[in-house]
């Protein structure tokens, strides 16, 4: 099942895609895509609906992040084997976590704002998981079991507000429009190995960053695990797990950042695509 959230005037309703790829309104059944509903309960009740049964959505919408109202936006950091090399970093010990603020989530197709200062704004194309039920102390084993879904992920970057202004990497991370999510939550059972997905960045066309989730430092599981030793995950949580090589810090030999024009287009197999144009903030 890919769930949904689009754009319909001044409202943002909830829905899905059916299998010829229209969009089906669940207004009538959820009021939104939020922790919420993302139980698995909630599922097995929306998954039991026949969309063909559920009014189309009017027009063309424009797509909203896939899931509303999350609590928590976590980045795990030089999680793959090849990106650490092309940084020239040295695998961690642990997942490296940094916190991307809510704020900066957008949708899937919104332009990217770089913001006032910006001078090395870069792309990472990044699995994104959503938490489905409250995870706390949970092992390896049965992290798994508390993901509502997956989705794709743009963590955009500022490079310098990242690494050159005191503080933590969320300075980087969190400005607004910065955490593209969608197009669409694909729920875990549509996913049979999320160990076993390709990642692609295109940029003005031009393939940036091609990997697979089968090179992660930590997979999805020991990610999750990991963080419930630290807090709890709630509901509606939305975890970026990393990024594979090819971001624009790491071309050599200078680095190459994202200026106002250009497109952005990434995919996740299975996962959707999401495209961007960034422009300049204010």
């Amino acid at each position: 099942m890919k769930l949904l959230r689009y754009r319909a005037g001044t409202e943002v309703r909830p829905g899905l895609l059916d299998t010829t790829g229209a969009i089906r309104d669940l207004s009538g059944h959820v009021p939104d895509i939020t922790g919420a509903v993302l139980g698995d309960a909630a599922l097995a009740r929306l998954a039991a609906l026949d969309p063909e049964m559920l009014p189309l959505a009017e027009g063309e919408p424009e797509l909203a992040p896939c899931v509303g109202q999350a609590g928590k936006f976590l980045g795990i950091g030089l999680n793959y084997t090849d990106h650490a090399e092309e940084m020239g970093m040295a695998l961690p010990e642990h997942p490296i976590l940094f916190l991307k603020a809510t704020s900066s989530i957008c949708g899937p197709d919104d332009d990217v704002l770089l913001p006032r200062g910006s001078v090395a704004a870069d792309w990472e194309v990044e699995l994104g998981v959503v938490i489905g039920t409250a995870a706390k102390y949970v092992s390896e084993a049965e992290a798994l079991d508390h993901v509502a879904g997956y989705c794709v992920i743009n963590d955009v970057s500022e490079r310098d507000f990242q690494t050159k202004l005191t503080g933590q990497w969320t300075k980087g991370k969190s400005c607004d429009t910065f955490g593209p999510v969608g197009p669409w939550l694909v729920t875990r059972d549509e996913v049979q190995d999320p160990q076993n997905l390709w990642l692609t960045c295109d940029v003005n066309g031009e393939r940036r960053q091609t990997g697979s989730t089968g090179t992660m430092v930590f997979t999805v599981a020991q990610i999750i695990s990991h963080l419930s030793g630290l807090m709890t995950l709630h509901p509606g949580d939305v975890i970026a797990t990393g990024t594979p090589p090819g971001v624009g810090m790491g071309i050599k030999p200078a680095p190459v950042y994202l200026k106002p024009g250009d497109v952005m287009r990434l995919e996740i197999e299975g996962l959707g695509v999401q495209t961007q144009t960034v422009r300049a903030d204010g």
